[in-house]
């Protein structure tokens, strides 16, 4: 039996020409999934579902970006700098109606919220250090280019073209980053903060997309809609944590709870319905198996920015021998690439095949780093400095010396 929750919406929109359009590809990439994690497979009602979501965008915040469109002298009218205001302390009387309404959305925490647990996940997450740097760029944002519709709103955005490739990735990192920091997904951490800033950057997307005309939704969907953002949580937590095992990391019952619940408080925050939050990671993947089977064929967008995500390798920040780090760290991007996504995924993205000796390297590391070095009396400090490190560097290559951050809301119309 499907553990997928009923649909709270009626059935009023048709899913779009993307859904299921590529089933039985699905079945192969998701086999090893269903197996290891002993899924059931996905009911017609499920299907549906996930169908009707492709048509539905984050309502709260498409309130606040329609006050935003409203003219300015408009009492009602958002202007940006009220809502980084707002995102800084908090809202007034006298703030607009639905800057007070989209703020009193996020801010009322859910009763099911664990603090404790969302910092515990927060150190699972900081630990995993290099690993999740690996597989959050190899697994979760490469390994999703091999199916079309996000892939596809982001070239059409450029957001990984060009010369933003380095920076837009460096931005993902970012985020993430700050909502594992400690205390990073209180109200005045970083990691809120930023996760409320990407919930109206998604918002201000759907609504260009959806009046401009370059986005064919009876394709697609809605640029941003609920079922590819449920999917894209998937990417942090569940994925991440299937991927980091496959590097060696072993990863306990409570570990796990802890990320889910770290990663479930995000998802909402960012937007995601409630009812596709989890706190126990089989149900996570029971989701994502069914997503993956709905999921429609890799497009030439898939093949264009993975590649320019290999080539943007040789654009980043080293600190010493620029060459030569520039070159072993697109070799090592592509061997690991390879073990990842196996010759069938790199046939799809066009990418160049290698050995996957990465991933050796990489087993034998983290064998002395969790299971010699973490079980003793040192090895919190360890892990922690470790991931500390490749956080540093991971920053430092994509901003330089410049200061990290992500990218400004634009304005134009929106004041």
């Amino acid at each position: 039996m499907s553990t997928l929750p009923e649909a709270p919406y009626p059935p009023t929109l048709g899913p779009p020409r993307r859904h299921r359009a590529a089933d039985k590809r699905g079945r192969r990439i998701g086999r090893l999934l269903r197996i290891y994690w002993r899924l059931s497979e996905p009911t017609k009602d499920d299907f549906a579902l996930l169908g009707r979501r492709l048509m539905m965008r984050d309502e709260p915040a498409a309130a606040l970006v329609r006050a935003m469109r409203l003219p300015k002298d408009d009492p009602e009218h958002v202007s940006m700098a009220q809502f980084h205001v707002a995102l800084e302390s908090g809202t007034t009387d006298q703030s607009p109606p639905a800057l007070r309404a989209f703020f009193a959305t996020v801010e009322e925490t859910p009763s099911w919220v664990d603090r404790e647990l969302c910092e515990h996940g927060a150190t699972v997450f900081r630990r995993f250090g290099q690993n999740a740097n690996d597989v959050l760029l190899q697994l979760s944002l490469i390994g999703g280019y091999r199916f079309g519709g996000p892939v596809d709103l982001l070239a059409e955005t450029g957001g990984l073209s060009g010369n933003t490739t380095m920076r837009r990735l460096g931005e993902t990192q970012t985020w993430a980053i700050a909502v594992g920091r400690p205390g990073g997904m209180l109200r005045d951490g970083e990691g809120w903060k930023l996760t409320v800033h990407v919930r109206l950057m998604h918002a201000l997307v759907n609504e260009a997309f959806e009046r401009n005309g370059r986005w064919d939704s009876s394709e697609w969907g809605l640029p941003i809609n609920q079922t590819d953002l449920a999917s894209t949580l998937n990417l942090f937590s569940g994925a991440l944590m299937m991927g980091v095992r496959a590097l060696g990391v072993p990863i306990s019952k409570d570990d796990s709870r802890a990320l889910m619940h770290l990663w479930k408080y995000a998802g909402w925050l960012i937007g995601v319905d409630e009812d596709w939050l989890f706190d126990d990671e089989r149900d996570q993947h029971q989701l994502s198996y069914a997503i993956l089977l709905s999921q429609s064929d890799v497009t030439d967008a898939g093949a264009q920015l993975a590649g320019a995500l290999v080539d943007v390798q040789s654009d980043l920040h080293y600190k010493f021998a620029h060459d030569a780090s520039a070159r072993y760290t697109r070799e090592r991007l592509l061997s690991m690439l390879e073990g990842f996504l196996g010759p069938h995924g790199m046939r799809d993205l066009l990418l160049p095949r290698r050995l996957p000796w990465a991933f050796g390297i990489a087993w034998a590391r983290n064998t002395i780093s969790y299971r010699l070095i973490g079980p003793t009396w040192a090895g919190e400090r360890y892990l922690e400095w470790r991931g500390r490190v490749a956080r540093d560097r991971a920053i430092f290559r994509h901003f330089g010396k410049s200061a990290a951050g992500i990218g400004a809301l634009p304005v134009g119309r929106h004041g």
